[in-house]
């Protein structure tokens, strides 16, 4: 069972967990490399669920009476950074609060665009991927979304109660991806191909992640790249793989083949954890991928 993940960190001096100082680009397979033979729609879907962050971008509403500096702004693009988390079924969910222009921006028209970025830490960053995904926003008051995010981001439950703040779910409609020189793919949302809802995952995937970090899966599964196992921990399951964390690093194994329910979810980590024989006790290395990264902002985005 091969798997890949993306670490994504922070650091003021620059360098990543694997100690070089550079980055790895999220979404690449376990020796660093993403195929050109993988299918666009699954590389899409990887990139897009290892990042932890996004570019969005929304069309300027019209200007507020009396602003002036705005009066020729409506329509325009608007481009800001939020920190994202995605639904089992893909969707991203980003927590905005409405003082923000990007907000007040969707609430008058849904749509937006979010620019995925894989390219960091490459010699030649437009030989890398990145993903743009077009879809409609809309609030979400699903106590579900609301728990994925914060376990994607739990500094975020510092302000997520403030009654500005609320979940945005995007409903993706179309993605481009982008996978290199001369490797431009529109995908339609049924070409994306999303997983479908798993209630089953969704309704024991809180009791699931208690056990697993109970049980140490996080250092486990952590990239092999970073020196530092301890720390790790998951922070989602959902039908095509499982989120980590280890303070302001963040890492994505891929499943090879959907699940969905939490007792497929074990068994698929099991085989993950140990070597590929079945002997021994869990305890597998994993390869790190990096993307550089940014401390969450406080505030849902800028």
């Amino acid at each position: 069972m091969s798997f890949s993940n993306a670490l994504s960190a922070s650091s003021p001096t620059g360098a990543t967990a694997d100690g070089q100082g550079g980055a790895t680009p999220p979404g690449t397979d376990r020796s660093g490399a993403a195929p050109a033979t993988m299918a666009p729609a699954l590389r899409a879907r990887r990139l897009m669920r290892a990042c932890d962050r996004a570019a969005l971008a929304t069309a300027q509403r019209p200007p507020d009476e009396g602003a002036g500096a705005m009066a020729d702004a409506a329509g325009w693009p608007y481009p800001s950074l939020v920190l994202v988390a995605f639904d089992h079924d893909g969707s991203p969910l980003l927590l905005l609060s409405t003082l923000a222009d990007h907000t007040r921006n969707l609430l008058a028209d849904g749509r937006v665009g979010l620019l995925f970025d894989g390219t960091a830490g490459l010699a030649q960053p437009l030989t890398g991927a990145r993903l743009s995904v077009q879809g409609r926003a809309g609030r979400s008051d699903d106590p579900e979304h609301r728990a994925r995010y914060l376990r994607r981001h739990p500094d975020a439950a510092l302000y997520a109660g403030f009654g500005d703040f609320a979940i945005y779910r995007v409903a993706v409609e179309r993605a481009h991806l982008v996978a290199g020189f001369g490797r431009i793919h529109w995908l339609s949302a049924a070409e994306l191909d999303l997983p479908a809802a798993a209630p089953a995952l969704a309704a024991g995937e809180a009791a699931l992640l208690d056990r697993l970090n109970g049980e140490g899966y996080g250092p486990r599964l952590a990239p092999a790249a970073d020196g530092e196992k301890d720390g790790w921990s998951v922070t989602g399951i959902d039908p095509e793989g499982c989120d980590l964390r280890r303070g302001g690093y963040v890492a994505r194994v891929d499943f090879e083949q959907r699940i969905h329910d939490p007792e497929s979810a074990k068994l698929m980590l099991d085989t993950l954890v140990r070597p590929p024989d079945g002997s021994g006790q869990p305890g597998g290395s994993t390869s790190g991928t990096t993307t550089a990264g940014t401390p969450p902002d406080g505030g849902g985005g800028t």
